[in-house]
This record gives structure tokens, sequence and C-alpha cells, in this order.
């Protein structure tokens, strides 16, 4: 395998990872509190959290703003020789809105779904289900993005290999310096 396609998978998904992340760094910052309201506004289904209370609209609306950020940002480096060889798309002739939008909402919509069935697995908040947590929110980009944008599906078995080995270690350092609570 190139290790510059590896480049090119984790670059392209940026705003996925970005939006994924930023509910934790937004409850650890304490931002935008008025949004920390869950996402299943506190109802239940047969008897269990419908998502649970750690699914916020702060971590919805800012993930998806801070996906859309960053595929801007890459809309920008997009003009450095070096960003554009890293590029699976022109950034330039591509609405970065909306593909901002679809992965980073992706993301989280499919995390969204891993803790629906999480919760009916009888699985706490924050309590680790493996693969799922690791790779529900490839999955998630990857049913809104594959009708709009063409990518090869190598590059996205390669992110989703890659994002199960990342989620792990990345939790676990996040773990190790108390910014989530969560070792997986």
């Amino acid at each position: 395998m190139d290790w510059i396609f590896i480049l090119q998978c984790l670059y392209f998904f940026l705003p996925a990872y970005s939006a994924n992340m930023t509910p934790t760094f937004a409850k650890k910052g304490k931002v935008f509190k008025f949004l920390a309201k869950p996402v299943d506004f506190g109802k239940k289904y047969q008897g269990f959290p419908v998502f649970g209370h750690h699914k916020t609209w702060r971590g919805i609306i800012l993930g998806v703003l801070i996906g859309i950020l960053v595929a801007l940002l890459q809309r920008f480096l997009w003009q450095f020789p070096f960003f554009e060889k890293l590029s699976f798309l022109n950034y330039q002739e591509i609405n970065v809105f909306f593909l901002g939008f679809l992965l980073s909402f992706g993301a989280l919509s499919g995390d969204l779904i891993s803790s629906f069935f999480k919760r009916r697995q009888k699985i706490e908040s924050g309590k680790s289900w493996i693969p799922f947590d690791q790779i529900s929110f490839v999955i998630g980009s990857f049913l809104l993005v594959s009708p709009f944008f063409e990518v090869q599906i190598s590059a996205w078995l390669i992110i989703l290999f890659l994002s199960f080995l990342l989620h792990i270690i990345v939790n676990r350092i996040g773990f190790w310096l108390k910014i989530s609570d969560s070792k997986m």
C-alpha cells in the first residue's frame, strides 16, 4: 500500500474526524452550554434512552460546523501543490460546504445510530462497544457522501481500517489527558 494514498485517505476524511472529536472538546471546554441538551430530549424507547444523555445538540451542531470549517480550510490549502497532490478531489471545483456537511453530519449520524443500538444492547453511555463505536462514524459518512462524490472503495476501506485503530489510540490519549471519559 502506498503511503501517499494512506495520507490522502486521512486528509480526505479530516472533516469527519474533526466533527467526531468536537463533542468531546466542546463538553470539556464547557462551551455553548445552552446547547448541551440531549438530542433525544430524554425520551425512552423500549424502556431505554433513545440515544443517551451524552448525545447533545451542542455536539451535533458544533461538530457539523467544525467539519465544514475543516473542508473550507482544505479548499484554501488546495492552492498549494503539496495539498493538491494530497487531495482526492479538486476543492476549487466542488461545493466544499456540501462535502463538509455530508462528511461531518454523516459521521455524527453514524455515531447516533450506533448509540441507538448500543442502548438496545443495554450498554451504558460512555462504555465501549467494539467495533461499532470505532467505525459507525465512517459508515455514516460513506452512506451520505458516496451518492454525491466519487471516492474509490479502496479509500473507504483504508479509512475504515485506519479509523478503527486511530479511534482506539486517540481515545486512550484523551483518557490519559483527562479529555475523555472512555479509554476506547
